[in-house]
C-alpha cells in the first residue's frame, strides 16, 4: 500500500459504510460465532389498531438490549409502558436472557426504569449537550 488518502465526510455512500461494517463483522466473527441474536419488539394498539405505545429491541446472547421504548401521550400514566416492558423482559428472559440494558436521557424516563428495577450503570455528563445520559441494567432474575 504505497498511499492512503483520508477522507471525512458528513454524507458517506452506502457503500462505504457496508465495508466498515463488514470489516468489523469480519474481525468480529470468531469471537461472538454462534451468539444468539434476534430482533424483540411489543406494541401496545388501541380498539382501532393504532399503536400507542412500543418497545423496539434485539436479544444479543443472553442480553436484552433494549433500543426504544415509547408510550403516547394520550396513554401516559395509563401502565401501558410497564406492561410493555414487562411483556419484553418476561419473553427475553423465556429465550434464556439473564439481563437487560438500556440508556435513556435525564429528560426521558430515568426514574420509571429505576422503578422497574434498572441500575445506573454509568453516566455521560453534558452529552451531546447540557443534557446527562445514563446507561441502565437489570438482572432478569
Amino acid at each position: 500500500m504505497d498511499k492512503i488518502n483520508y477522507v471525512v465526510t458528513d454524507t458517506p455512500s452506502d457503500e462505504d459504510i457496508a465495508c466498515v461494517r463488514s470489516g468489523i463483522k469480519e474481525h468480529n466473527t470468531p469471537f461472538l460465532k454462534g451468539l444468539f441474536h434476534q430482533d424483540l419488539a411489543c406494541f401496545a394498539k388501541d380498539e382501532t389498531g393504532a399503536v400507542v405505545g412500543g418497545l423496539v429491541s434485539e436479544i444479543w446472547g443472553s442480553w436484552l438490549e433494549i433500543k426504544f421504548l415509547w408510550v403516547s401521550a394520550k396513554t401516559k400514566g395509563q401502565g401501558v409502558g410497564s406492561e410493555i416492558l414487562k411483556r419484553a423482559e418476561e419473553q427475553a428472559k423465556s429465550l434464556g436472557c439473564h439481563s437487560s440494558l438500556l440508556d435513556t436521557f435525564n429528560f426521558q424516563a430515568k426514574p420509571f426504569y429505576e422503578k422497574h428495577g434498572y441500575k445506573v450503570k454509568m453516566t455521560l455528563y453534558d452529552h451531546p449537550v447540557s443534557t446527562e445520559r445514563y446507561y441502565m441494567v437489570k438482572e432478569l432474575g
